[in-house]
């Protein structure tokens, strides 16, 4: 299979050699992989060219953005630099983050799994984090989410669901509209990454609103919210993100801001979404 590969960077300087050392020595390589470097002040670039001088199926784009840290949009729009530099001939497109260390066989674990199901819309591995010297399970992983950090989508999936929606909350919006499509997700806990900076260490105020407004954006209506927001904070061990994500939530609504999923897809979340909370 031919998988292609985008990863957003903005001042990866520390994570981003052993990311792409770990994908140039993949069991199966992809056939092409972009680095987009994202307005990085560091040595990003640096290491970047060294591998594209290296691996002519690696490239590296350069762009400008806002120093703001702001997960969603900032990460989407610099795929997109970078997903426009492709050609069409790829069986499966991936986004991945520039802080990641993938085992040997990844990429040909992924093919296995996409070839022996057709039905298969994405899948990944389990994102491990370094805790007391010891790799130990993210806490954010579930069995039943494919992370942001490493989405790997069938192209068929990845072009019915619309591509990736440049906001806040694009790694679950793709999941629930492949869902409501009829394609299914794979998580495959023996695929161990290693993810170097844990995920929201970045995040600020701002960011934290921007969830609750995504789940507004994604039509959960405020009871979902209510619930999602208090099982994150809880998770975060923080009360005060519960506060920030319940005021994006009442922001969103009261701006009438965009939704990103049309009603007859936001009653299918909804529905999606009860039946998830009252199994668990």
């Amino acid at each position: 299979m031919n998988f292609y590969i985008v990863i957003p960077a903005h001042n990866e300087e520390a994570y981003i050699k052993q990311t792409l050392e770990s994908l140039v020595t993949q069991t199966l390589l992809p056939k092409q992989l972009v680095v987009v470097n994202d307005h990085s002040t560091d040595k990003t670039q640096q290491i970047v060219e060294r591998f594209v001088s290296k691996y002519n199926w690696i490239s590296l784009v350069n762009t400008t953005s806002s120093d703001e840290h702001l997960p969603g949009s900032k990460i989407i729009h610099a795929f997109y630099k970078g997903f426009e530099k492709l050609d069409d001939s790829y069986d499966v497109i991936c986004k991945f983050d520039a802080d990641l260390i993938f085992p040997k066989n990844y990429l040909e674990q992924l093919a296995f799994h996409f070839k022996t199901n057709e039905k298969l819309g994405m899948v990944s591995g389990f994102c491990y984090v370094e805790k007391n010297n010891q790799w130990v399970l993210e806490n954010l992983t579930r069995k039943d989410h494919v992370r942001g950090a490493l989405k790997a989508y069938r192209k068929a999936c990845f072009e019915q669901i619309g591509k990736l929606k440049p906001s806040m909350g694009w790694d679950t919006v793709d999941e629930l509209l492949a869902k409501y499509y009829g394609w299914e997700m794979l998580t495959d806990n023996s695929l161990h990454v290693k993810h170097l900076k844990p995920t929201g260490k970045n995040y600020n105020k701002a960011s934290k609103h921007m969830q609750g407004e995504a789940m507004y954006k994604m039509r959960y209506g405020f009871w979902i919210t209510l619930i999602s927001a208090l099982k994150l904070a809880y998770k975060k061990r923080s009360f005060k993100l519960f506060k920030d994500y319940m005021a994006g939530f009442f922001k969103a609504k009261n701006e009438k801001l965009p939704f990103l999923v049309s009603e007859e897809q936001g009653q299918f979340i909804r529905k999606l979404r009860w039946k998830g909370m009252i199994r668990k």
